[in-house]
């Protein structure tokens, strides 16, 4: 058995783990809990409590008055600051090394969009690939377990028809590729209409429908996306999105301002 003092290794791995899981579903039961604890030497009840202590610094928490677990470290907010200074790096690493103690192959992640390579593509390429699965990986689950696994304007829950979306396109800004809170859970067609920039947010987050789109007669429009204007997103339980990435796609890719 490990130590009773947590390595940084083993809180890394325990808010890598953290931000991928309902809140609700953080407990010593839970089977990617009792997984984690495994490969660390420690008990799952050991690990849903050192999970606790870290939401006991999530302000997303805080603020509705739940309180997370009392008791959280210096090195348990030194983490913290860690991955919210550089979600791409710390996302990736936390990956790489679960890998290297459980021996999971990234392959098995799910991901979406992911592009064609050729089986007999090169070392280089196969790690590129590998890189950017584990990103996509991660974004999605921790953009999708802050909604609920709801899409923020429609409710769908349906996970095979959920997008974890961009606010501010993954091309566009480095430092913001994996930060959850430059995400939204959106259904595949509002995912869509958000990034052709046919619909937006504003910094209150309420959905503007383009002008395009409400000059159209047609019935899909008119039942489903119009209904939508002026309507408050329902907000995730933790990683809220931030108004300033909501007025960069306001600004930048909302077709009403391009005109």
């Amino acid at each position: 058995m490990a130590s009773v003092r947590w390595t940084k290794e083993q809180v890394k791995l325990a808010f890598h783990l953290y931000c991928q899981l309902p809140y609700g579903r953080i407990h010593g039961r839970n089977p990617e809990i009792i997984a984690l604890a495994k490969v660390i030497g420690r008990t799952s009840d050991a690990v849903a409590m050192k999970m606790l202590n870290i939401a006991s610094i999530d302000p997303a928490i805080t603020s509705t008055g739940r309180v997370g677990l009392q008791g959280n470290s210096a090195l348990d907010r030194e983490v913290w600051a860690e991955f919210h200074s550089d979600w791409e790096r710390l996302a990736v690493e936390c990956q790489l090394h679960r890998q290297e103690l459980d021996k999971n192959i990234v392959e098995d992640v799910e991901v979406e969009n992911d592009e064609f390579v050729p089986e007999d593509f090169a070392g280089e390429t196969r790690q590129v690939l590998t890189t950017q699965r584990i990103k996509q990986h991660f974004f999605r689950r921790a953009v999708l377990s802050g909604y609920r696994g709801r899409c923020c304007m429609s409710g769908l829950s349906e996970s095979r028809l959920l997008i974890a979306s961009h606010i501010v396109p993954w091309s566009k800004d480095k430092e913001n590729r994996l930060n959850p809170s430059n995400g939204l859970c959106l259904s595949a067609i509002h995912d869509r209409a958000f990034d052709k920039g046919l619909i937006t947010l504003t910094d209150d987050f309420k959905v503007i429908v383009s002008d395009e789109l409400k000059r159209r007669d047609e019935p899909f429009v008119n039942e489903v996306l119009l209904p939508l204007s002026g309507r408050m997103i329902e907000l995730p339980e933790r990683f809220a999105p931030q108004a300033e990435f909501a007025a960069w796609h306001r600004s930048e890719l909302f077709v009403d301002n391009k005109k």
